[in-house]
């Protein structure tokens, strides 16, 4: 549970270099990675639980809170891919063994999650914090807190008002949700610097969606020569909604101290420049050090045509190109790398990602493997992660 302790501002005269650089711990065994960032006055923990064999949802749920109890710990964030069969007893069993009635998770099934109920859970959790909760029990829908130079509010489980009205209208209503739990906390679409879509069956509908959320874009008030990075792939939810969505906005306390800054791909074209309004790539300046959110990143040419259609292993090698240049573009690599999911079309391709990890070296990446459809017929794989360093 939160501490109840709230951080302190950074001052007018103060900027971000002021502040000394954070301790980045990373920690990895079989089923279990964990990154922690120690910052005063708030720090923070990643964790990728993904299941050993033959492990039951609650076994993994115990090894989940055996981390987080011991360190007086509250989540934030918390992203399941698993069956929707298996959302509601783990769910209940998340929230008692955390000693949270109002944990917000994320719970998202692709087209098949194979012989495990759960594929993985990524958790990210802040110590020293004063957390509030937006909303309460089955409608709570995210957590705001507060650190020394910004206020963040990160929103999931978001969908639409309605599960019987056409695809794109509920995409309306998931934008317009978003836009009134924002000024809910005192924010705007201004503030938004990373978001998530989740759509059953998204490649019949996926056009359509990007027809809603570019009207709703043009309409809003965004960061200046901005949007946000994304992730948008199918997936079912518990509610049966056409899609679900989830949302991180953060605001600084001195409107002179910028935080967010946009990251191009050096080596694809703007996403908008084919119709979908995303950056490649967010970073946010934090107290004493770096957070950068790449979007779901698959094999796309930079003209944004679709690169080698039907090669998998082409595609992952390209994917990662991409991945790596972007990362090295920030002074990153994937040593830094705090959270990432890859999204495979087809669970056979798997063990092609598994053999690309195991040639360069990088078995422990804090990593969940989903089978889910990508937003074009001809893409096998997407990924999409986050990397955090020390310093600024």
């Amino acid at each position: 549970m939160p501490a109840e302790t709230l951080p302190e501002r950074v001052g007018k005269g103060d900027t971000l270099t002021s502040i000394s650089p954070a301790q980045i711990h990373r920690e990895h065994c079989e089923g279990l990675t964990v990154a922690s960032v120690e910052s005063s006055p708030v720090s923070e923990l990643h964790l990728t639980i993904t299941p050993q064999p033959g492990e039951a949802p609650a076994s993994m749920v115990r090894r989940l809170a055996a981390v987080l109890n011991g360190c007086d710990a509250t989540v934030v964030q918390q992203i399941v891919f698993g069956s929707v069969k298996a959302h509601q007893e783990t769910l209940a069993a998340l929230r008692q063994a955390l000693d949270d009635p109002d944990l917000p998770v994320t719970w998202l099934e692709g087209s098949a999650c194979g012989d495990r109920p759960i594929a993985g859970m990524q958790i990210h959790a802040v110590i020293g914090a004063k957390v509030r909760t937006v909303g309460e029990g089955a409608a709570t829908r995210g957590r705001v807190w507060k650190d020394a130079v910004a206020t963040h509010f990160v929103l999931g489980a978001l969908g639409p008002a309605s599960i019987t009205t056409a695809r794109p209208e509920q995409a309306r209503e998931t934008f317009e949700g978003l836009q009134a739990r924002l000024m809910g906390v005192g924010m705007t679409m201004k503030d938004v610097a990373r978001t998530w879509f989740f759509l059953n069956d998204i490649v019949s509908w996926y056009g359509d969606f990007n027809r809603v959320r570019n009207d709703f874009f043009a309409r809003s008030e965004l960061r200046p020569g901005s949007v946000p990075a994304s992730t948008g792939v199918s997936g079912l939810n518990p509610a049966g909604a056409a899609l679900a969505a989830s949302a991180w906005a953060t605001r600084a306390h001195d409107p002179s101290v910028k935080i967010v800054e946009v990251v191009p791909s050096p080596k694809q074209c703007p996403a908008p420049a084919y119709g979908s309004a995303f950056s490649r790539a967010v970073e946010l300046n934090l107290p004493g050090f770096r957070r950068i959110m790449v979007s779901g990143t698959a094999s796309i040419e930079p003209g944004g045509r679709t690169a080698h259609v039907g090669d998998v292993h082409a595609q992952i090698e390209l994917s990662m190109q991409v991945v790596e240049s972007i990362l090295a573009s920030r002074r990153m690599s994937f040593t830094d790398v705090s959270r990432a999911t890859a999204y495979f079309k087809s669970a056979d391709n798997a063990p092609v990602f598994d053999n690309w990890l195991a040639r360069h070296e990088m078995g422990a990446m804090p990593l969940v493997r989903a089978c889910c459809d990508i937003c074009r017929d001809d893409l096998l794989f997407e990924i999409e992660l986050d990397a955090i360093q020390a310093g600024s």
